[in-house]
């Protein structure tokens, strides 16, 4: 503001110096030449009287002319120049030199005035020049005035510097005055921006000082309410998510002792079934080992989602061919996909992809990925695809099944979340894999993101940094298939999923 009035202001202020300085001078030279021309008339008279009386025959004719013309200088106090025509009188020296054209005008006109630059006594200035012609008896003569406008030029100067002056002390106090407006009126703004910055940095006890009855001060008081609004939810819902991460890990933790007493005695029952003469007996008993199987799965992964909610998850990070352990994952998952059905393709590099990643986690996030396709391809392949580029590596797992609706890639990472919780389960799962997976994912600095389209199946991909502590920037990998074909009548793909870096753990299916 301070900048735009300023220049503003100094435009203003030098166009108006510009026409009333340009107007001054015109006028100072008009008034000169207004006050000069009746004085020159008259003395025109009197040089024609002085002039008819000289002889032209006479040897001092030039000397009496000399004699006219100083007198004339010393009534009028200018310079004044005689002209004779022809070859009555001889010019007498040291005459200022008339140009050419002016002298022709005069002719004309008879009378003549004007401003004109003239070197006199060797110096050109700028001068009032007033000409005449004269009628003699003995012939024709020119008579000049030359009014020198120095002072004219003087006043004028001075009036510029005083209106210099005057503008520039007018801009620069409106340009003070636009700042300490301006500054009144953005410091609030300023207090209020730092102040809500330290609120999202978690300051929450951060306030505004409210001041006077303005509307500067009623946007702080609003302001505060805001604030002290925002710290009373934000303490509730701390306070909730405390009590609830720490009921899941007592709960947890509780729940281990009495589950290692059911898990022998169902062992027991288990290695017995082929004893009990009732059918109905033994398959209680096998019922009971896979739900105790499950329910020990599901401890352990609310074990692993207290500790990332503590802030107690570390990551221990090493070397690892993310070939051989992609492999190696598959192969443990192959009896999964010989029941279901379902071929893996595995297509990865010829040359070592090496990342340093927390091998542990890593398998963990693909085993809950390769299980949740094996689970959902209907029988279709499941290709995965393993790609390393710009210290960046990539594997994405690809299903042809039931795929996702637009916005399931939203909540799939969601704790407990299922796409249709009305269907039957062929592997059992406690709803949390993917939500552990996206944690892990975000431990190493990477993104797991997940695409799908309904009826075409869907695709996840795990972006790590191939270097631990790097940031990521790409994927080698695109997250949208390329054998992915658009619904006819939409024209263009349809986007249920994201190419470019997503939130961790913000898409994909969730009940692995």
């Amino acid at each position: 503001m301070v900048t735009i009035t300023l220049a503003a202001a100094g435009v203003l202020v030098l166009t108006f110096g510009f026409v009333v300085g340009a107007s001054i001078t015109d006028g100072l030279i008009d008034a000169k030449t207004e006050s000069a021309k009746a004085a020159v008339l008259t003395s025109t008279h009197y040089a024609q009287d002085e002039l008819l009386n000289t002889n032209p025959d006479d040897v001092l004719a030039i000397a009496d002319l000399q004699s006219i013309i100083t007198d004339l200088e010393n009534r009028e106090r200018v310079r004044v120049a005689i002209l004779p025509e022809g070859e009555a009188l001889a010019t007498p020296p040291g005459q200022p030199h008339i140009p050419t054209e002016v002298r022709q005008a005069v002719r004309q006109l008879g009378f003549m005035s004007q401003r004109i630059e003239l070197r006199v006594d060797g110096e050109e200035k700028l001068y009032l020049l007033f000409g005449r012609q004269l009628e003699l008896s003995w012939g024709q003569a020119q008579i000049y005035y030359l009014y020198d406008l120095d002072d004219v030029i003087a006043q004028a100067n001075l009036v510029g510097r005083n209106l210099a002056i005057t503008g520039t002390a007018l801009v620069l106090l409106l340009g003070l005055l636009v700042y300490v407006v301006t500054r009144m009126v953005v410091q609030p703004v300023r207090v209020a921006a730092r102040t809500a910055q330290r609120l999202s940095n978690g300051l929450l006890d951060q306030r505004m000082h409210v001041t006077g009855e303005d509307e500067l001060a009623a946007l702080a008081a609003s302001f505060n309410h805001m604030a002290e609004n925002l710290q009373r939810h934000i303490q509730r819902l701390e306070d909730m998510s405390r009590l609830q991460r720490r009921f899941t890990s007592d709960v947890s933790h509780e729940l281990r002792t009495p589950l290692t007493t059911v898990r022998m005695a169902a062992d027991l029952l288990f290695n017995a079934r082929e004893q009990f003469d009732d059918p109905a007996v033994a398959r209680s008993a096998e019922l009971l080992q896979a739900e105790l199987d499950r329910f020990e799965s599901l401890l352990a992964d609310l074990l692993e989602i207290s500790r990332f909610d503590a802030g107690f998850a570390a990551l221990e990070a090493e070397a690892a061919n993310l070939g051989s352990l992609t492999q190696r994952v598959v192969d443990a998952l192959a009896p999964v996909a010989e029941r279901a059905g379902v071929t893996v393709d595995v297509h990865v590099p010829p040359d070592p992809v090496v990342a340093e990643v927390d091998v542990r986690r890593v398998e963990r996030i693909l085993r809950n990925l390769l299980g949740n396709a094996i689970e959902h391809a209907e029988g279709k392949p499941v290709q995965v695809r393993l790609a390393a580029r710009d210290g960046a590596v990539a594997i994405t797992v690809r299903d042809h099944g039931v795929g996702l609706k637009p916005g399931d890639e939203k909540n799939v990472f969601n704790r407990f979340w299922r796409a249709d919780p009305s269907r039957a389960r062929k592997t059992g799962g406690t709803g949390l894999g993917l939500a552990i997976s996206a944690e892990d994912a975000k431990l190493h600095g990477g993104w797991l993101e997940a695409w799908g389209s309904p009826g075409q199946g869907a695709q996840f991909r795990l972006t790590l940094p191939a270097k631990a502590g790097s940031r990521l920037t790409s994927s080698p990998l695109s997250l949208i298939p390329t054998d992915f074909r658009p619904p006819e009548d939409s024209g263009e793909p349809e986007q249920a999923g994201t190419t470019e870096p997503a939130i961790v753990g913000d898409g994909g299916r969730g009940d692995a």
